[in-house]
């Protein structure tokens, strides 16, 4: 309401404030009680068993030993060492790729006059959706230096080059091509609101359009460029699934690989894979306070009080070059690997003699299929799977609504500490997380530990900073107006949520809970140290799949992960638009 339409009005019926929150206190904290339980309580456990000599399996809690052996240790292991330097090559190699495509691809969409522009934002986002085990199976069926699918079509050629898939080269270019839609994300927003016109004095004053493009344009968005090689760079450090199918083979261990060995020995070493998650938590969080370091105190405004429209480059000829690049990228991140994983599939035996035996028909069949099917695992893996899901969207989009209003709508003390707890877990890998909720449960006799619930709970632990920013930017569309209008009219604060913020707030509601539900199917790190056999999920078998050698029934349930992926992102899709729509008309 304004200040002309409230002095309008009667004197008992002036605008009121917002109604008295007596229940605030309680709100709050019972908001702080939960995320102490999801993030603090874990992250406590985790120290804990760094720091003791004690195994939850056997000894429970109750026998705890301070110990700083196993950090000691850690830091003094050649191994750890070797794992660390890895992680850094291969997270470092692939950001650096990341960056360079992602920034092309944000220029040529958003800057340029390419064809078909719309169709190549959309395909470009799809390697987000696919789950890294995925990627790293496909490409070490293409890539294999002895029995590889692009080796076989180059001998056929009678080119004298081998790939090979498995090596440091190898995780380089996956990491480089599945996490380039991360820098475009950021890139491109920047671009849209950058003013062309510093772009044209450039060009006026002489500068071709090359030299504008690295001394205006890319200077100019250098916060853009920063956050997302960064967030491409952590992301890369905590995926399990791209190193342990390409780097494993050829004996190239990180972080992430060492910690899930240190658990898979005979006896476990808990106490030092807590040690080692702390250190890769550490080295997360450092490198996103430097982000925050680097950007602040720095400006970059480039877009003023004056209206622009972004003017497209004319690139003539050129812009079917730029078109078939973006092709060409498709085509190699997204066709090539399906194909792989189509041929692996169905082949009864992936030794591949010459090109033509790939088109032999007698060599096909639904063999690995059927085995697949066979397993009464599988369809557990896919229900349990489907619970997961729909328990972490759930709650999830429960808690993040929660935490979005009470941070982003009212004015209740304690929401700074609500906010920070929230966003705490952007700095800690999915794979810590599993570890710390390994340890936070293992030990104690009738908790969570060996159900559905401990999966759920650690992925809304593990995603609640994306979805509780998903949702701030519904929060910050809404007018205020409205929910005051609402309290004119004898609403309270939860009437006023129910009739007014809800309804508004639906299709960021339901969009948050989309990426959650995607984000925990294809969830491989954090599962990895709380499934059991009875809650086995689909990310985990098809580790089992890969890990007992047979390449064949690997690609086929990797095939059911991805159709399965696929069908459920289209029934989201449809319903977060059926959301906008209802949304639309409450408006």
């Amino acid at each position: 309401m304004t200040a002309t339409s409230a002095t309008a009005l009667p004197a008992s019926d002036e605008v009121r404030p917002a109604p008295r929150r007596w229940g605030a206190p309680l709100w709050v904290g019972a908001l702080l009680i939960v995320l102490a339980f999801l993030v603090l309580y874990p992250l406590l456990m985790l120290v804990f068993g760094a720091l003791s000599d004690s195994n939850p399996v056997v000894d429970g809690f109750g026998a705890f030993r301070p110990s700083v052996k196993h950090f000691i240790d850690v830091l003094g292991n050649e191994n750890v060492h070797l794992a660390f330097f890895n992680a850094l090559a291969a997270c470092g190699g692939g950001t650096i790729l990341a960056v360079v495509i992602g920034l092309a691809f944000s220029w040529i969409v958003v800057r340029t006059d390419t064809p078909f522009k719309g169709f190549i934002a959309g395909a470009s986002m799809i390697p987000l959706f696919v789950p890294p085990l995925v990627a790293g199976v496909a490409w070490g069926i293409l890539g294999s230096p002895k029995t590889g699918l692009l080796n076989t079509v180059l001998k056929w050629v009678g080119i004298d080059f081998r790939f090979d898939f498995y090596s440091m080269s190898g995780l380089i270019l996956v990491f480089g091509m599945y996490y380039a839609p991360y820098v475009y994300m950021f890139t491109a927003s920047a671009l849209r609101n950058m003013d062309p016109s510093l772009e044209e004095a450039s060009e006026v004053s002489g500068a071709s359009a090359f030299t504008t493009l690295f001394t205006v344009t890319f200077p100019l968005i250098a916060p853009a460029i920063l956050a997302g090689s960064l967030l491409s760079f952590v992301v890369m450090l905590g995926i399990y699934g791209v190193p342990a199918a390409l780097g494993a083979p050829a004996n190239i261990s990180v972080l992430t690989t060492y910690i899930f060995k240190l658990t898979a020995w005979s006896p476990p070493l808990y106490n030092t894979a807590a040690a080692v998650a702390i250190l890769l938590m550490v080295v997360t969080a450092i490198l996103v306070w430097a982000q925050q370091r680097v950007l602040s105190g720095k400006s970059f405004a480039t877009v003023a009080g004056k209206a622009f429209r972004p003017r497209p480059l004319k690139l003539g000829r050129w812009r079917w070059f730029t078109f078939s690049l973006a092709l060409i990228y498709i085509f190699v991140v997204v066709v090539l690997p399906t194909l792989a994983l189509i041929i692996a599939a169905f082949r009864k035996f992936l030794f591949i003699k010459d090109f033509d035996a790939l088109f032999d028909a007698k060599a096909y069949s639904w063999v690995h299929f059927n085995s697949v099917f066979d397993n009464p695992l599988t369809m557990l893996s896919i229900w349990n799977t489907m619970k997961v899901g729909v328990l972490t969207a759930l709650v999830g989009g429960a808690l993040a609504f929660a935490i979005g209003y009470t941070v982003n709508r009212t004015q209740v003390s304690g929401r700074r500490s609500i906010d920070l707890l929230a966003t705490l877990p952007v700095a800690i890998p999915g794979l810590v997380v599993g570890v710390a909720y390994l340890w936070a449960w293992i030990g104690l006799p009738g908790g969570l530990y060996g159900t559905i619930w401990i999966l759920a709970l650690a992925f809304v632990a593990r995603f609640m900073p994306d979805t509780v920013k998903a949702l701030s930017t519904s929060f910050m569309q809404i007018h205020k107006e409205l929910e005051e209008a609402a309290w004119i009219c004898g609403r309270g604060m939860l009437g006023t949520i129910r009739t007014i913020v809800l309804p508004l707030a639906r299709p960021g509601v339901v969009a948050s809970m989309t990426l959650l539900f995607v984000l925990a199917i294809r969830e491989l790190g954090s599962s990895l140290f709380l499934y059991t056999s009875d809650t086995t999920v689909m990310a985990v078998l098809l580790l089992d799949y890969y890990e007992g050698g047979n390449v064949g029934k690997t690609a086929a349930f990797s095939l059911v992960q991805t159709v399965l992926l696929a069908v459920l992102l289209g029934i989201t899709t449809w319903l977060s638009r059926d959301a906008a729509q209802g949304s639309a008309r409450v408006g």
